[in-house]
């Protein structure tokens, strides 16, 4: 389905004359509405196997920690997880080398809360109740009591200090954490409102205690590239997704965008294969050449195959 080197295709023609352009649609993983979120859950095939070790910690109520190479679905198996088993908005935490586990169950706003209680008696108002200024970050707000469990992505552990995994040992042992400004409030304050990391959602923490009454879906994942400490993967159960074989890509190619289209993109499955043996290359990647062949993209123009399924790792 390649059009010419002129071809309607080309939005952007890099010829400094301004023109009005119709946006062709977007792929299905990148749509939009408002808040952000996606349009609607995104398939995810799982095999059956995998899938067991997934049931297994649900039974066990223990975390999963989700291994494999970039682009195997770790992170969409979570959001998977979530959406079957109707668990709400998935709460993520993207951990980074500044990430602590205290910053991922609460934040508090001193400052604001100093700056708008001089305000409010400059005024002579009563003060802002101290609720406004504590949020539950996604860990806080997934270990929140609730008649039901959260599902919660931790993304990227291995990304975090090397002391992080450790950290997180008694929360997920105990399903409780203490807010000490919380804490320390008079009997006649127990019961504080305070904000959680949903959208405009609150939770009552009483005498600044926060204790889950089912623990969270927990879906960790790494990279593999540092190891995590023995005490911390005897509480996890172990997962490790490999790279998708032919089949399964067939089988995710045509999830995603209809299985009509297989016969015209076998030659993108093939070099995709191809790269992917000397490199890493995401499933994604194949998505977004299929979807550009089957939009009328010609991706036999100079370079832009090369652009889609560049190797994720190496010098750029």
């Amino acid at each position: 389905m390649s059009t010419s080197a002129h071809g309607s295709w080309r939005i952007f023609r890099g010829d400094g004359v301004a023109r009005p352009v119709t946006m062709p649609p977007a792929p299905p993983w990148r749509r939009f509405r408002t808040g952000g979120r996606m349009s609607g859950p995104l398939p995810y095939l799982v095999a059956p196997e995998h899938a067991d070790v997934v049931n297994a910690a649900l039974h066990l109520r223990r975390p999963l920690l989700v291994t494999g190479p970039a682009g195997t679905g770790k992170s969409s198996l979570a959001r998977a997880v979530a959406h079957e088993l109707s668990l709400g908005e998935l709460l993520r935490w993207p951990v980074n080398s500044r990430s602590s586990v205290q910053d991922a169950l609460y934040q508090y706003d001193a400052i604001g809360r100093l700056r708008e209680t001089t305000l409010s008696r400059d005024r002579g108002e009563a003060e802002p109740a101290i609720g406004t200024f504590i949020r539950l970050g996604p860990l806080g707000t997934a270990l929140a009591p609730q008649d039901t469990p959260r599902a919660l992505l931790v993304d990227e552990m291995d990304k975090g200090d090397v002391d992080l995994p450790n950290d997180l040992l008694t929360v997920f042992e105990e399903g409780v954490f203490e807010i000490p400004e919380l804490a320390r409030l008079p009997e006649e304050m127990a019961d504080v409102e305070v904000l959680t990391a949903d959208h405009r959602a609150s939770v009552t923490v009483r005498q600044g205690r926060v204790e889950c009454t089912e623990f969270p879906v927990v879906v960790i994942t790494s990279n593999g590239e540092r190891d995590f400490p023995p005490a911390f993967l005897r509480r996890c159960i172990r997962l490790a997704l490999p790279m998708p074989d032919e089949e399964r890509l067939r089988a995710i190619v045509a999830a995603h965008l209809g299985p009509e289209i297989l016969p015209e993109v076998d030659d993108l499955l093939q070099a995709f294969l191809r790269r992917r043996a000397p490199g890493e290359l995401a499933t994604d990647q194949l998505l977004n050449a299929v979807f550009l062949r089957t939009n009328g993209v010609d991706l036999d123009a100079d370079g832009l195959l090369d652009a889609v399924l560049h190797q994720l790792t190496g010098t750029v």
